[in-house]
C-alpha cells in the first residue's frame, strides 16, 4: 500500500501551497520519561501503579494504526521492533512508521533527573539497521544489494542549539556523521530543532529573540546540506505567524511542521494546529496531547477535520466532546476551563 506520508509528500514538493497536511503522532515517550511515559491511568490498577504499562500504551498504537488517520507514527526502535518487525502492521496501513534515530541528553527526563540543566550533547542509543531489518546483525549484512525493502525507514533526528560554542559544534559534528551514515544506508529522516534547553541568561538571548535565533540556526545549517541530503520535512516548536511566515518565505522548498508541546486545555491544542496551518505549517506531530486526551482516537479525527476540512478550533473542542460523551467518557475539564487558551507563541521556548 501506498503511504499517505509519500502522497503528501510529493504533493508539496510540486506544489508548496497543496492542501495537505501531514500528521504524526509521537508514541516515542520511553526515551525520555522512563516509567512514567506511558502516561497517568484513568482507572484504579491493583498493583498500585499510578502509571500505564508499555503493553497498555503499544495497544493504544495499534488502536492508532488501525484508524489510519495519522500519517507517521513515530516510536521507539523497540516498540517498532514489536509492532513494525514482529506484527507487521503497516504492511497494509497508510501509516508510516518512524524511530526516534537520536536521544540528545536534553530529552532525558527521567524522575530526579537534571539533564536538562547543562547544554544538550548528541548521543543516539539506536543503530539505524535495527530500525531497518531488525534485531539480528546477520541480517543487516545480508540484505544489502538486494531489492528487499527495509521494514521502518523514516526517523526523527533532534538538534538543540544553545548558542554555546564548544556544545553546538558536537551537536553539528554529530549531525554530519549522521547524514553520512544516512546516506550510505539509504535512511529517510525529518529534522527537528529546539530552542535552548539552558536558561536565558547562559543562551545570552532574551526571550523574544529566542525564535529568529532557531530560524537562523536552521537556514545556516541547511546551506551547507544539497537537496538530495536535506530532511523530507522540518519540525519545531510553533513560535507564532511571523517566525513561521519568515522561514517559509525564506525558502519555500522547506516543508515546515509544528509541535505539539506539553498538555494543556483541548482548545489549545486545536487553536495551535489551526493558526499553525494558516501561517503556513503543513505538518504537526503531537505526543502528549495525544496521549493524555480522554479518547485519543476521537482527539485525532478532531485535528484531522481541522487541517483536512478546515473546522474551526472552538467547534472542534465541540466536536470532540460530543464523542466524549457518546463514548460514555467523562471528560477531565469542564466545557468552560477546556475553552480556556493557556498557550501562547512563546511557550515553546521553555519546553
Amino acid at each position: 500500500m501506498r503511504k499517505s506520508l509519500d502522497q503528501k509528500l510529493a504533493a508539496l514538493r510540486a506544489n508548496p501551497d497543496a492542501n495537505v497536511f501531514i500528521l504524526a503522532d509521537a508514541k516515542d515517550a520511553d526515551l525520555a520519561w522512563g516509567c512514567s511515559s506511558p502516561g497517568l491511568r484513568r482507572t484504579p490498577n491493583p498493583s498500585g501503579s499510578g502509571f500505564r504499562s508499555m503493553s497498555e500504551f503499544r495497544e493504544q498504537c495499534r488502536e492508532i494504526i488501525a484508524q489510519g488517520m495519522i500519517d507517521i507514527l513515530l516510536a521507539s526502535t523497540s516498540t517498532h521492533a514489536l509492532l513494525a518487525h514482529k506484527e507487521r502492521l503497516f504492511e497494509h496501513s497508510p501509516v508510516t512508521p518512524a524511530i526516534r534515530a537520536n536521544d540528545t541528553t536534553d530529552v532525558w527526563r527521567g524522575r530526579g533527573a537534571r539533564y536538562r540543566d547543562e547544554p544538550s550533547r548528541p548521543f543516539a542509543t539506536t543503530y539505524l539497521e535495527e530500525s531497518q531489518w531488525g534485531d539480528d546483525p546477520l541480517l543487516w549484512s545480508n540484505v544489502r544489494g538486494q531489492s528487499r525493502r527495509p521494514v521502518v525507514n523514516l526517523g526523527l533526528y533532534s538538534m538543540t542549539f544553545n548558542n554555546q560554542v564548544d556544545p553546538d559544534l558536537d551537536t553539528l559534528a554529530a549531525f554530519k556523521a549522521f547524514r553520512l551514515e544516512a546516506r550510505a544506508k539509504g535512511f529517510r529522516y525529518f529534522l527537528e530543532i529546539f530552542p535552548p534547553n539552558v536558561s536565558y541568561r547562559e543562551a545570552r538571548l532574551r526571550p523574544s529573540e529566542v525564535p529568529g535565533f532557531v530560524n537562523d540556526q536552521i537556514a545556516r545549517l541547511l546551506a551547507s546540506v544539497p537537496a538530495g541530503m536535506r530532511p523530507e520535512f522540518l519540525k519545531l516548536p510553533y513560535f507564532g505567524t511571523r517566525a513561521l511566515t519568515e522561514l517559509r518565505n525564506y525558502d519555500a522548498s522547506l516543508i515546515i511542521g509544528v509541535l505539539g508541546g506539553s498538555s494543556g486545555t483541548t482548545h489549545d491544542a486545536f487553536k495551535l494546529l489551526a493558526d499553525a496551518q494558516a501561517a503556513g505549517a503543513r505538518c504537526a506531530l503531537f505526543g502528549r496531547r495525544i496521549k493524555d486526551a480522554e479518547a485519543p482516537l476521537a482527539f485525532i479525527a478532531a485535528m484531522r477535520a481541522i487541517v483536512d476540512h478546515g473546522l474551526a478550533a472552538r467547534e472542534a473542542v465541540r466536536f470532540y466532546r460530543g464523542e466524549l460523551q457518546k463514548q460514555g467518557i467523562r471528560p477531565l475539564r469542564s466545557v468552560r476551563d477546556d475553552m480556556e487558551i493557556t498557550f501562547n507563541d512563546l511557550s515553546f521556548t521553555r519546553l
